[in-house]
């Protein structure tokens, strides 16, 4: 039965060797059977073409796939009240206000991104602010970080929280001089005692959120997502049958591969599901840890003291010998780890853990953020099966603040993302969405400019570390497909590869850096499937 595609008409970029491209590809029943001249295709395999896709001029390449993010979270950004974009804490309260006034009383009001570090006055907002706002809504800010959130008092008492609330391991409940709790809360130890008392998260929210997000991801050209989500939303089958539902389904076909928090592991194993199972298009993935927090929480875990605050060096969520333990338990399932790890102690608590248990041959661990390093810790992970899930987009996010927050003498190998490749570590590229926007254009930006986008300085925030368009696109395509162990058949186009393709306005590789800012996808191609074309987009798709 005759069912292939030629494409061709297009600036194709196989990404096997830096600008290298093809004329056209065959494809046929999700897989890339042939590529070469229109010619040579309608010549070999005539029999065997029944549609004709003519790229008018774009640019295709390897589908764009995101190594980190939380897909459901995603979702929820979108559906949410989105304060990440804005300047001033001014700002963030009015919007607050607004949506308060527009929201009945009584119903929790979640916004998410608040980023003190991108406001004018960089004072948090606390509990007694809010509850100027509102006494009537239980009121939940997240941090950009999702590392830490503010809430007002109707949320405390819908949350049965008192002042008397004991601290939990590895979560901080903030207070006010007089002892009051003044409203934050940081990592999710702390976290939990608000998050498990969110009314509304059915099935049918988790399957709209995650409609909402794979629906976006289309449009930005993402064929795929590394995603962790089965712990927070009523539990791992509950949220695991929300992505049965919504991509096998439903149809919205997207390469999700679902990390497993080390929580729900024995929910995964009680479900009979082990790693590498699922269905083909949600598979189940390495086991996710938390080693540390964040920076802008002042909760990623240090060697030393904070440069900002000597009193704190963060968070340890884990003793060294709870990570052996967890570690130890992911080995007993043969499965690979995915640890989060932002500070240089965290990430050499991990090493060790990893080099005391490592996983079997053919696995690989995935050290996610890997941002505050030193030269020692990198010395000895080039040497073990890892790969480093970096986020390039953390880059005009955290700086300059970061350097003032660790202080410089930390800096030369931290964000390193070109050191790490020269030292033979492969690297995967993610945005961390919902925590930074989910385009992945805007993170090959910052792996090639390592700038702000919309700064009038174009300050270089280390020129050194820049990466070129062929290793910034291939962190989101090869890498990507490394750190899963697919490398043989995503990744690239190439015979006998997945069919997955992400076809874009214009030319990455040849016009400026800058114009990755103004491209955009204008065609997503998941097995062999188009499942986003943009309006304005002149492709032509005929039926033979």
């Amino acid at each position: 039965m005759k069912v292939g595609t030629i494409w061709h008409n297009g600036l194709i970029y196989t990404l096997e060797q830096e600008n290298e491209t093809v004329q056209a590809v065959l494809t046929e029943k999700g897989k890339i059977i042939d590529a070469g001249s229109p010619e040579y295709l309608r010549n070999v395999h005539q029999a065997r073409i029944t549609r004709e896709i003519d790229l008018k001029g774009t640019t295709m390449i390897p589908g764009l796939v995101d190594s980190h993010m939380h897909l459901v979270g995603h979702g929820e950004r979108i559906m949410r009240l989105d304060i990440s974009q804005m300047k001033s804490r001014e700002e963030v309260l009015e919007a607050v206000a607004q949506k308060c006034e527009a929201t009945p009383k009584g119903e929790w009001i979640v916004a998410e991104g608040w980023n003190e570090n991108e406001w004018t006055n960089p004072e948090l907002i606390l509990r007694d602010e809010l509850d100027g706002i509102s006494t009537e809504h239980p009121l939940i800010l997240k941090r950009i970080c999702r590392h830490a959130m503010v809430v007002n008092t109707r949320a405390l008492l819908e949350s049965e929280i008192s002042t008397d609330i004991k601290e939990p391991s590895g979560g901080v409940i903030g207070r006010y001089k007089n002892g009051k709790l003044n409203g934050l809360f940081k990592e999710n130890p702390a976290m939990e005692f608000i998050t498990s008392k969110l009314p509304g998260i059915t099935q049918a929210y988790v399957e709209a959120a995650l409609r909402t997000a794979i629906k976006d991801c289309y449009r930005l050209g993402l064929t795929g997502g590394h995603t962790e989500d089965l712990n927070y939303y009523n539990g791992f089958q509950s949220t695991y049958d929300a992505f049965v539902s919504v991509i096998e389904r439903e149809g919205l076909t997207f390469r999700a591969n679902l990390l497993v928090h080390h929580e729900v592991m024995d929910d995964m194993r009680k479900g009979g599901y082990k790693y590498g199972a699922g269905t083909a298009f949600a598979v189940f993935d390495g086991m996710k840890v938390f080693a540390d927090g964040s920076l802008g929480g002042n909760t990623a875990l240090l060697s030393k003291p904070y440069a900002d605050n000597p009193g704190t060096q963060g968070v340890a969520t884990f003793t060294q010998e709870e990570l052996y333990a967890l570690v130890k338990k992911a080995r007993s399932h043969e499965m690979p780890v995915a640890v989060h790890a932002i500070g240089d102690l965290a990430f050499e608590y991990v090493l060790n853990a990893i080099e005391k248990l490592p996983p079997r041959k053919g696995l690989r661990d995935r050290l996610i953020h890997a941002q505050i390093m030193r030269k020692d810790l990198l010395d000895r992970a080039r040497l073990l099966p890892v790969i480093f899930d970096i986020q390039p987009g953390f880059v005009p996010s955290d700086f300059p603040w970061v350097e003032e927050k660790v202080g410089k003498t930390y800096m030369e190998f931290s964000y390193a993302w070109r050191t790490y490749l020269e030292m033979g570590i492969p690297c995967a590229g993610g945005s961390d969405a919902p925590i930074e926007l989910a385009n992945p254009l805007l993170g090959i930006h910052a792996a090639v400019t390592r700038m702000k986008p919309s700064d009038p300085e174009r300050t270089i925030y280390g020129e050194e570390q820049r990466l070129s368009m062929y290793e910034a696109v291939s962190l989101y395509t090869k890498g990507s497909a490394f750190a899963i162990g697919c490398e043989n058949r995503r990744g690239q186009i190439r015979k006998g590869f997945d069919a997955d393709f992400t076809i874009l306005e214009t030319d990455i590789f040849s016009k400026s850096t800058d114009a990755l800012l103004d491209n955009k996808a204008v065609m997503t191609v998941i097995n062999d499937q188009v499942v986003f074309q943009g309006e304005e987009t002149s492709i032509l798709i005929k039926k033979l």
